[in-house]
């Protein structure tokens, strides 16, 4: 699992540690780590044109250090302050000792450019001064971003203007949940931490991998029957749209559950897809309710809320949603909204949402009661307490009509098989993503497919 913290708790773990280190010690465990990643990436150090941009602060310090490792080993370093005035002294006097040299415009050429210029600390988008060596940066060159990429918020992945896309982004002691959460996560490149020994509490984010979510996944037993095993009420479809119906049946069908029992308008088309469905309400351990309702339907929803079982609510179901209600259920409630529900239901507009995604997800689980799973280019899992979770698969090829209907039935399924709310929406968004690069593979896919590759991607998680 990787576990991000904020930028308050790797700063107080670092001062922690640097209390018991002698002075600059910690810095050079960083530069010697980005170093060493450094030249990893270069075909060769000796020959090699390395240019650093180099901001005031740690994090240009990091650089410069880093750059003379490299300059010893024969590489031509060239450090470009963002002001010349405010260098790191220690950093700048071992590039020069080094070899390395300092010019105030960015060289036309460059194998790598390690990009020092604002580290975690910094808010609000990039300076000009900054701005305008990014924009110079030579086409070509592998671009590692020293902590995180310039312009990223540490803390939300957020971007306020320019930033610097990254090919590698090398991070120190901890990731941080900007590097895991978009438009962030999306400017890191290939992650890398350097472990610098740092001692850090409870995280403020994490991601699952594979064996976690293989931890998760339930398995039948000898003695299993379709009904210990969890079977999953859907509410969903309409005359205009019987196709959520069949793909929240198609999503749910693979996601754990014994049995799946569809209530709606769309049943022949359930069954002609799907025969093994049962029809018709019964007994259920969990319900999906909202895929394709149209308007009007609000008392159907009303009534899955009023049954003391797990209810993931999503699409048409979120609409006018009453906090009170959810926070009066004896039973765990999912909600599953994208930007513009979640927009909705928290009475922002679609923007406020994007632009501040973990803040978005955090205050949905807060305000209505419940787990909160934030679709999107980066899925967020709030739970309302403990760390988001920040989901790593996906591609973008599932933005696609009917993904987030077959998404719904696969964690409401994970929920009938006994799957806390938390874990049933991470372990169906790593699923579901997964599943929805395997059915892409580059080029563009159907939701049908996305169900159709689900089986393929758990026998991958749980494959040792």
């Amino acid at each position: 699992m990787r576990t991000a913290y904020s930028v308050e708790t790797v700063r107080a773990a670092e001062r922690e540690l640097m209390a018991r280190l002698p002075e600059g010690a910690l810095m050079q465990r960083a530069a010697a780590g980005l170093a060493a990643l450094c030249a990893g990436l270069l075909r060769r150090v000796y020959g090699a044109r390395v240019v650093l941009l180099v901001g005031p602060g740690d994090n240009g310090g990091d650089a410069l250090y880093a750059g003379a490792r490299l300059a010893r080993r024969g590489a031509g370093v060239t450090a470009v302050p963002m002001d010349p005035e405010r260098v790191h002294t220690g950093g700048l006097r071992a590039l020069l000792a080094a070899g390395g040299r300092v010019e105030r415009g960015v060289p036309g050429r460059a194998d790598l450019v390690l990009d020092g210029l604002v580290g975690i600390g910094g808010r609000g988008g990039l300076r000009p001064a900054a701005a305008a060596l990014v924009e110079r940066i030579p086409a070509g060159a592998v671009v590692v971003a020293v902590d995180l990429p310039s312009g990223v918020d540490a803390d939300t992945g957020e971007v306020a203007g320019a930033a610097v896309r990254a090919d590698v982004t090398v991070t120190f002691g901890a990731y941080k949940p900007g590097l895991l959460i978009d438009p962030g996560a999306s400017r890191t490149g290939a992650l890398r931490l350097v472990d610098i020994g740092l001692s850090l509490p409870e995280p403020d984010a994490e991601a699952l991998q594979h064996a976690d979510v293989a931890a998760l996944l339930p398995e039948p037993e000898a003695s299993s029957d379709k009904y210990r095993r969890g079977v999953v009420g859907i509410v969903a479809g309409s005359v205009q749209y019987p196709g959520a119906a069949v793909l929240a049946v198609a999503g749910a069908l693979r996601g754990g559950a014994g049995a799946v029992r569809y209530v709606g308008p769309a049943a022949d088309a359930v069954l002609a897809r799907y025969p093994e469905t049962l029809i018709g309400r019964g007994r259920v351990q969990a319900w999906v309710v909202g895929p394709g309702l149209g308007e009007g339907r609000a008392a159907e929803v009303a009534q899955a809320l009023a049954d003391p079982v797990p209810v993931l609510v999503d699409a048409d179901g979120l609409r006018g949603l009453d906090p009170r209600v959810l926070r009066a259920r004896p039973a765990e409630t999912l909600l599953t909204p994208h930007a513009g529900e979640a927009a909705a239901l928290l009475g922002v507009d679609r923007q406020s949402v994007e632009s501040a995604r973990l803040s978005s997800v955090r205050s949905l689980a807060a305000q209505y009661g419940a787990t909160a799973l934030l679709k999107g280019s980066t899925t967020l899992v709030s739970h309302g307490g403990g760390p988001v979770r920040v989901n790593p698969t996906g591609t973008p090829w599932l933005a696609t009509a009917g993904s987030g209907d077959v998404l719904s039935g696969l964690a409401g399924s994970l929920l009938a098989s006994g799957l806390p709310a938390r874990d049933a929406a991470s372990a169906a968004a790593y699923l579901h993503g997964l599943a929805g690069r395997r059915a892409a593979s580059g080029a563009p896919l159907l939701a049908q497919q996305i169900a159709e590759s689900l089986p393929e991607a758990w026998r991958g998680i749980r494959r040792p």
